[in-house]
């Protein structure tokens, strides 16, 4: 899975905000592994590690833009790319990732995260 040219992204300072203030209900999805999301996360992120990607990618809502997150934004590049390539307009990558997130000083989590978290909302 590759990037490719011409794939939209945003900081993190416009993904905080578009979780906190965006009518349309953007869905934080982080791609890092499980153990990497129990060290640190942004609230209300869905876990869909890139290892299970391929196979997992069509339970991702249809309804709802898609921001994605990994730890530096490399992952999360690749994924933003596969999905705009294959119809999906409203995605977009979060440049610089949880450790961006993370100096910004937006909310993280840690931890072993509790039941459901994480999950695709139903």
């Amino acid at each position: 899975m590759t990037a490719g040219p011409g794939i939209s992204s945003i900081d993190v300072v416009e993904a905080e905000r578009r979780l906190r203030e965006d009518a349309d209900r953007p869905l934080l999805v982080d791609v890092r592994e499980p153990n990497e999301f129990e060290q640190v996360r942004a609230p209300g992120a869905v876990l869909m590690p890139m290892s299970t990607f391929m196979a997992r990618s069509s339970e991702l809502p249809s309804d709802r833009p898609l921001m994605i997150v990994c730890r530096t934004g490399s992952r999360s590049s690749a994924v933003t790319g596969f999905l705009a390539r294959n119809g999906r307009a409203d995605v977009v990558n979060v440049d610089g990732g949880m450790e961006a997130w993370e100096r910004s000083g937006f909310p993280v989590r840690r931890g072993t995260p509790a039941t459901g978290e994480g999950e695709l909302p139903g």
